[in-house]
């Protein structure tokens, strides 16, 4: 390793936590950055991970707001992942609250790299949000060729906080010339499954998960996901650093199954507890999401009846990819989750 240091921001955060464990299991100087380092709930599952021969961690606070904590977090590293964001899909403040984070954030990102002089591979955690634009056809196979550059504040902020944070990565490296020019990869998970290390990973993806573990609805709603597991999207990163185009771009994603078909294959397997799996109609799906304060009529229209997919056959061809079986990643889920009392 010599003095090479590979910082990974939003360390505490679940993609984050997975590539810290990653590689400090590769014998890896970590420098993890968390927004609170007092916290227990975003640093002990940090403290306690294994760390091979050679590797070390430091676990250092960054505020992306704060344009000099950031500095000082990046400042002497050879290696940038850049996994820090809010995973919040809808606000009544989606301009402060959902599309700042990434921006603001991803700008500084940007200008501690360009101060620090030392960075040669930086790789930035993005999203299928960032290319699935808002109309697309039942059936249709995304690629990595695909913008979601008709992402509005009003209609989709998550999507366009994604969108937004990858341009002003892409845009930064297509105008940096000369010999420090880091190589830069950008990487896109879909919906991301697999063991939680801390109570705090329970939000976002796995929020899918835990309205079945706590049954929180007696039906489910006819929806398809596209589901990847957390440690693969972890590897993906890690590989990233040195594998795949220079500039690349690259899905991850294991596959796609019905809601109701994940929650038959955990009462498969958890037999004991009760899990809701019965589908609801499409139409009184619709009904549904127009009283529900998180979605609407037209997210429902467009999603519940139609099916996406994704092509991440690039990630297995440049980077040797291989996924995890989505009953594995779902069964690998619950464990952490049960044995933790994570659940109400």
């Amino acid at each position: 390793m010599g003095d090479e240091c590979v910082v990974v921001t939003g360390a505490s955060g679940y993609i984050g936590s997975h590539i810290v464990a990653n590689l400090l299991l590769k014998g890896k100087k970590v420098r993890a950055t968390v927004r609170d380092s007092q916290d227990r709930e975003r640093v002990q599952h940090l403290k306690e991970m294994k760390i091979s021969d050679e590797g070390s961690l430091e676990i250092v606070e960054m505020d992306l707001f704060d344009g000099d904590s950031v500095d000082r977090a990046i400042d002497g590293a050879t290696d940038v992942i850049h996994t820090a964001a809010v995973v919040i899909v809808r606000s009544r403040n989606p301009q402060e609250k959902i599309v700042d984070p990434s921006v603001v954030g991803t700008k500084n990102i940007i200008s501690a790299i360009e101060k620090s002089g030392t960075v040669e591979r930086f790789v930035h955690t993005s999203s299928t949000a960032a290319i699935r634009p808002e109309n697309w056809e039942d059936g249709q196979i995304l690629t990595t060729g695909t913008f979601a550059n008709d992402a509005t504040l009003e209609q989709n902020p998550y999507g366009l906080a994604k969108y937004s944070a990858e341009m002003i990565v892409r845009n930064w490296h297509k105008e940096k010339n000369g010999v420090k020019k880091p190589r830069m990869v950008t990487i896109h998970p879909c919906m991301v499954f697999g063991p939680p290390l801390s109570p705090r990973h329970l939000r976002g993806s796995l929020s899918i998960i835990m309205m079945l573990v706590n049954r929180e609805l007696p039906l489910l709603l006819p929806m398809q996901i596209s589901i990847v597991d957390v440690r693969d999207v972890a590897e993906a990163h890690v590989r990233a650093l040195t594998m795949g185009e220079n500039g690349g771009r690259y899905l991850t994603v294991a596959g796609e199954m019905m809601w109701s078909d994940i929650s038959k294959i955990l009462k498969r397997k958890y037999p004991k507890r009760r899990w809701p799996f019965r589908q609801l109609p499409y139409y009184f799906a619709l009904i549904v999401c127009a009283f529900h304060p998180r979605v609407s009529v037209s997210w429902a229209k467009r999603h519940l009846k139609n099916k996406l997919y994704w092509d991440a056959t690039p990630a297995e061809r440049d980077m040797g990819m291989k996924w995890k079986s989505i009953d594995e990643t779902l069964i690998d889920t619950i464990p952490n989750i049960l044995n933790n009392n994570w659940q109400k």
